[in-house]
């Protein structure tokens, strides 16, 4: 996969996500966790999945699990949060959904 030139803006951007991971990584323990941080974190790796698929059909094809895994974490997390460990939500926690990729994006297409 060859890319080209960043668009303006995105290495800044991509540069900003990863130290914002970094500062959540240092500061989170497993006990530390919200629901809301637990919902918040796993949006950011789905929408984070989906703008790396739009690369290129391989992409789409490497990425096409990560959806399944944060739901998968979500599931897994839930018996802590009725245990009062930790709250996780289920899908349908009722909170607004974060904005979305933008106008005119067409989701992620994968080929194969």
């Amino acid at each position: 996969m060859e890319l080209s030139e960043a668009g303006l803006g995105v290495e800044q951007r991509a540069a900003a996500v990863a130290d914002a991971v970094c500062e959540l990584v240092d500061a989170v323990t497993p006990r530390t966790w919200s629901t809301g941080a637990v919902e918040d974190a796993a949006d950011a790796i789905d929408m984070l999945a989906e703008a790396l698929a739009a690369i290129d059909p391989e992409a789409a094809r490497v990425l096409v699990a990560v959806p399944a895994a944060t739901a998968a974490l979500r599931r897994r997390l839930a018996p802590a949060a009725a245990e009062g460990v930790a709250e996780v939500p289920g899908p349908r926690s009722g909170r607004a959904r974060r904005r979305g990729l933008g106008p005119g994006w067409k989701g992620v297409r994968a080929t194969g």
